[in-house]
């Protein structure tokens, strides 16, 4: 496939996008009333930046724990009950009186649900599309996810400030029902893409075997750790500019609708590969800028100059679906998504805490502060990997070692 229009005219591709693009607005929608809700009820930077990205720290527990489910449970019953798990415990949140540790264990269910969609929904893209069209299809979710996020947060924006924070998560939860029945309607129905049943003890053996290959290993930690960190800034917005960070969160949508369309489309291939670690060094450079707490229109443009480097993330998953067999396709983009969204909760817990002792301006400066470091060190130990004999293996007899002959997408 070379074109967006290729991958439209693709069975299911279709009702599989609009699926998406209903869980993205609720997110979004859902994620700035609870954001709001908390920063009112509490005046705590880290209870409001947990309450919209902590959830992701019970990705580890997933990962751990549930994740060889991915490609063992039939994809369109799971990604229907995960749609109704977050209907349902969205509108419990937006009830008057919930105490916040209802909030908090509510959002901690949550994140364990997550922690197998991410999988699931990942591995059936692969199975939709042609061979070596994954990194074209990503490229448009991730497209979409930035328009989502644009309209999501501006429209939650006019939302919680017109109507109330409980008022929007209502909204938000009856589009996760809506996304539901588009999940149930508009896919086909499939098996799982493994056999057998879903275990700890598998979840652990699989786990294991995608990090036991030295370059994949690499991979998912540039993929967790600067993008992690740099997630702990946007956690901050709120309490940065209480009144604005609707406006904010939807530059920094724009930013990485900028950067998806770039690397997705725009780049060949040749240059592509070589833009991943340029692309994280911009994706936390404008951040240092925050020490000197810039108005909200200067910070809006740093905001968005900064998520254009988002798109690096499509240059490192095409690098992962390479060095990864299809047939552990979903467990591995599930690991990709458990472990980035663990790394966003923990980079939401240390921006919050930092915010706490000083303020959000330089929290944010420390945070973007470390992700460069991050990025520094994986590129410096990649160089290493490279120069070493053998190098760009694993020691276990070529790239993708104890799992076989490689295969493809992003």
């Amino acid at each position: 496939m070379r074109s967006y229009s290729d991958l439209f005219r693709t069975r299911e591709f279709t009702p599989f996008f609009l699926a998406s693009a209903l869980q993205g607005a609720a997110q979004t929608v859902g994620g700035l009333a609870l954001g709001t809700l908390v920063y009112e009820d509490t005046g705590s930077p880290l209870l409001s930046a947990l309450s919209m990205f902590g959830p992701s720290l019970a990705q580890v527990l997933g990962a751990t724990t549930l994740l060889s489910a991915a490609d063992r449970l039939p994809p369109r019953a799971t990604m229907t009950g995960i749609s109704l798990a977050f209907a349902v415990c969205t509108a419990v949140m937006a009830l008057p009186g919930l105490p916040i540790g209802a909030v908090f264990g509510l959002l901690l269910a949550l994140g364990l649900v997550t922690s197998l969609g991410g999988g699931v929904r990942w591995g059936l893209l692969n199975e939709i599309l042609p061979k070596g069209s994954y990194l074209l299809g990503r490229s448009v979710f991730n497209m979409l996810n930035g328009i989502m996020q644009i309209t999501g947060f501006a429209t939650g924006g006019v939302l919680v400030a017109v109507l109330s924070p409980r008022a929007t998560l209502l909204t938000a939860a009856a589009l996760y029902f809506v996304g539901a029945l588009a999940t149930r309607l508009g896919l086909a129905r499939r098996p799982p893409r493994a056999a057998g049943r879903p275990s700890v003890v598998q979840t652990w053996r699989t786990n294991a075997v995608l990090w036991s290959c030295v370059p994949r290993r690499h991979v998912y930690l540039l993929l967790w750790i600067p993008n992690g960190l740099v997630v702990g800034c946007e956690s901050l917005f709120v309490s940065y500019a209480p009144d604005r960070a609707g406006l904010l969160f939807a530059f920094a949508a724009f930013g990485m609708f900028v950067g998806d369309v770039t690397v997705g489309r725009l780049l060949a291939p040749r240059v592509r590969r070589r833009m991943g670690i340029p692309l994280l060094l911009l994706l936390a450079t404008p951040y240092l800028l925050f020490v000197l707490r810039p108005a909200v229109g200067v910070a809006a443009v740093c905001v968005a100059l900064a998520s254009v480097g988002f798109g690096a993330s499509l240059v490192q998953q095409e690098r992962l679906m390479d060095l990864t067999p299809d047939e552990l396709s979903g467990h591995a983009l599930g690991l990709h998504s458990s472990g980035m969204l663990t790394m966003q909760g923990v980079g939401a817990t240390l921006a919050g805490a930092a915010a706490q002792l000083t303020s959000p301006g330089t929290a944010m400066t420390v945070m973007a502060a470390g992700s460069l470091t991050a990025t520094a060190a994986l590129a410096a130990a990649g160089r290493r990997e490279k120069r070493r004999p053998g190098g760009g293996g694993d020691g276990e007899g070529g790239p993708v070692g104890v799992l076989g002959a490689a295969d493809v997408a992003t």
